[in-house]
């Protein structure tokens, strides 16, 4: 009985093995920030955190197909898991290529570990299979990012930007957690996909909590109307926790809304529960592309348009289809890339003291450096949809979704927020390739060329994903 009881923990520990490779390195990242000489130190927090990174998402790619509820079901290894957390791992390994500021130099093993402890806490949320495990994936993440939002020195709006989130984050978080409260007094389990089973029916206190519980994670993903904090953080944080908080907040957040929809909510409710969401996720569309219009700063433009792009994925989950969330997963997919690769492109043009973020920066970009403005051209046609982009199949897929589900409005809306869409990213593209007789902006020399590595992997996954849009693997993505 002993050797099979430490046979299961065993196999416990090694479905959290990504989880704790990224979070173990973010402590021998401070290790080494204190035992080596500081230029040594600098590089070697970047090198351990693209490692842990690699070795976390090879051993996560292995692992899918594989359906294992470890610690009595508190933390699942499933498709959905695995799929969420490659996706957060990639994320990481994108934006630890954007500390490439000497500016920032003292402080980037400090960056570093706060990056990597932010990615432990959505790869946590991402396979949570439990209320307790999913908001402690939740605190480890934001409370990372509450440091690393306001961290950087002598930056203007850095400390507004932490402040910010860290009042309108533990608001929502307090929304959660008293949701959660509520399930388990409907319930008696704090077990996900036990939730389905309240105690006496679905009843007035489960449609409370489950109601609460929808609003925390609606602001984590930044759906409208709890968008308001998104342009002003993005704005604020430093860039490359910008280009992080833009993805693998949202994919924490969408692994833990899809567990919820798929395997906690009743099928005969789940209509009625879910359609504030589904109402959030329409209002997105909208908001996001209109409020992106009048945008002159990069990072507030992506962060109008995250909001928008959160819209349509949460679209795809209606109707909890098999379809649904594979086209979910696809978007999220193409979205992290084409956005990071956006955010890698404003990296190349920033300097030591400023971020190359304004638009005025991007203007007769294509006459002075081509490459770059070819591939921020591409980034953006795939926000905006365009054909033969991975966002246009990606959108196919959503569309096709609602129409078959039901949810036909959605899909509508979907298209009129595309429309829109096209004004805002080719308002970027038009200033890059306008004739300009004077540069108002200086050509910015980055301190670093690493983030074109980050622009060469966007763009690759972003061709690849147009031309390859279906999921490895069997056809289950949950286990209960």
């Amino acid at each position: 009985m002993g050797g099979y009881v430490q046979f299961v923990q065993t196999l416990d520990y090694q479905a959290l093995l990504p989880v704790m490779v990224v979070g173990g390195t973010a402590v021998l990242v401070l290790l080494a920030d204190l035992l080596l000489p500081r230029r040594i130190a600098n590089g070697t927090a970047i090198l351990l955190g693209v490692l842990a990174t690699i070795l976390a998402g090879l051993y996560g790619y292995g692992s899918y197909g594989v359906h294992y509820l470890a610690f009595g079901g508190s933390f699942v290894l499933d498709g959905l898991s695995v799929v969420f957390q490659e996706i957060v791992l990639l994320s990481t390994l994108v934006t630890l290529l954007l500390f490439n500021r000497r500016g920032q130099s003292e402080d980037r093993p400090a960056y570093v570990a706060l990056v990597l402890w932010s990615s432990t806490g959505a790869m946590i949320m991402s396979g949570a299979g439990s209320l307790m495990t999913l908001f402690l994936g939740i605190e480890i993440l934001s409370l990372a990012l509450y440091c690393l939002c306001a961290v950087q020195r002598n930056r203007e709006g850095a400390k507004e930007a932490g402040f910010k989130y860290l009042v309108l984050s533990s608001t929502a978080s307090g929304f959660l957690l008293y949701g959660m409260a509520l399930l388990f007094g409907a319930t008696g389990t704090v077990r996900i996909s036990s939730l389905v089973h309240p105690v006496a029916g679905p009843h007035g206190l489960y449609a409370l909590g489950m109601g609460i519980f929808l609003i925390g994670l609606a602001f984590k993903l930044a759906l409208a109307p709890f968008h308001v904090w998104a342009p002003d953080v993005y704005e604020g944080a430093p860039l490359p926790v910008t280009a992080f908080m833009s993805v693998a907040t949202k994919a924490g957040a969408l692994a833990a809304l899809a567990r919820v929809i798929y395997t906690a909510i009743p099928a005969s409710e789940a209509h009625w529960l879910l359609l504030p969401m589904f109402t959030f996720a329409a209002a997105s569309m909208l908001v996001g592309n209109l409020g992106a219009l009048a945008q002159t700063d990069i990072k507030r433009l992506l962060a109008y348009s995250a909001v928008a792009q959160a819209g349509y994925i949460v679209a795809a989950l209606a109707g909890a289809t098999e379809l649904g969330i594979r086209s979910a997963v696809y978007y999220l997919a193409a979205y992290a890339f084409m956005n990071l690769g956006a955010f890698a492109v404003a990296a190349l043009l920033s300097s030591e003291r400023e971020e190359g973020t304004q638009l005025a920066a991007y203007e007769g970009l294509a006459a002075r450096r081509p490459l770059l403005a070819g591939a921020m051209t591409f980034f953006m046609l795939s926000l905006a949809g365009m054909p033969i982009t991975a966002g246009f199949v990606g959108k196919i897929f959503i569309l096709s979704t609602t129409i078959h589900s039901g949810y036909w409005p959605l899909g509508v809306l979907l298209v009129v927020g595309s429309a829109v869409s096209f004004y805002v990213y080719f308002k970027v593209i038009r200033a890059m390739y306008a004739r300009v007789e004077r540069f108002s902006h200086p050509v910015a020399q980055p301190p670093s060329q690493l983030p074109w590595v980050a622009v060469a992997i966007c763009a690759v996954a972003v061709i690849l994903l147009t031309f390859v849009p279906v999921m490895p693997g069997d056809a289950t993505f949950f286990v209960k």
